[in-house]
């Protein structure tokens, strides 16, 4: 009897662990997909830039900085790239992040909706850009934390998913 009752332990412990295990394995394969497309759709490498995302009260922000003050060709490819999808989000198409990310992020619909109540402006920072993301309708603002929030996790960038004062 006792013999069953550890046989049964040890198949639950294998269990969870290779249970634990898929998953982990998934979001790497997964994680792994989104820089290599998202280099190919930036134009610059994951590798040579950092990305932040973050929510206001009024919306949020996009920033991209190339990690090495000295490398102009990376720090130039961003501010291309956010200066395209400012222009691109703006007009409602979200092609981009929808192939980056192999899925349509959440908020994106609502988004597209209520595109003409969506402010986006693109600036320069030291290194890179920002591309500032702001409404005064409840209901985009709303729309907008949750494609961040999305961006902040699958992007794997760490950032903060608390809402800031608007800036």
């Amino acid at each position: 009897m006792r013999g069953f009752l550890l046989l049964g332990l040890v198949a639950m412990s294998m269990a969870a662990f290779g249970q634990s295990a898929v998953p982990a394995a998934k979001q790497a394969e997964h994680h792994a997909g989104v820089n290599e497309r998202g280099d190919h759709a930036m134009g610059f490498s994951h590798e040579k830039s950092t990305h932040h995302f973050g929510l206001t009260a009024d919306g949020g922000f996009i920033e991209v900085n190339a990690n090495e003050a000295a490398d102009t060709q990376t720090r130039e490819q961003i501010r291309m790239h956010l200066t395209h999808i400012a222009g691109r989000f703006a007009e409602g198409d979200f092609d981009l992040p929808m192939l980056i990310h192999g899925t349509t992020p959440p908020g994106v619909p609502e988004m597209q909706v209520r595109k003409a109540a969506i402010r986006y402006t693109f600036s320069e920072t030291v290194n890179g850009g920002r591309v500032r993301i702001r409404s005064a309708d409840a209901d985009a603002v709303s729309a907008i934390h949750a494609f961040l929030a999305f961006q902040i996790k699958d992007h794997g960038t760490g950032d903060s998913t608390a809402v800031t004062p608007a800036n």
